[in-house]
């Protein structure tokens, strides 16, 4: 039973080396990985640009029309007003 274990105990790291190798791979390679994100994080890329520009331009527009129906029924709202009068 000894012997048994022993045996196993031998061949535990041949049987792990694999991870073993992608563990110190894993390691060398996290701070590229980590620089990377943090560089798509920080940066807008052209189309992000396009979109959140486009988004704004659409915002703007929506905007004004709020306020010219707002002016309409306003200048509605007075007609009515003068012409009761």
């Amino acid at each position: 039973m000894r012997k048994l274990l022993m045996s196993a105990a031998a061949l535990l790291p041949l049987l792990g080396g694999g991870c073993v190798a992608k563990t110190a791979f894993n390691v060398a390679t996290m701070p590229v990985k980590a620089v990377g994100k943090t560089a798509d994080w920080a940066t807008t890329s052209q189309s992000e640009a396009d979109r959140n520009a486009g988004r704004k331009l659409r915002k703007e527009d929506e905007k004004r029309a709020r306020e010219a129906r707002a002016e309409e029924k306003r200048r509605d709202r007075e007609r009515r007003e003068s012409d009761r009068d």
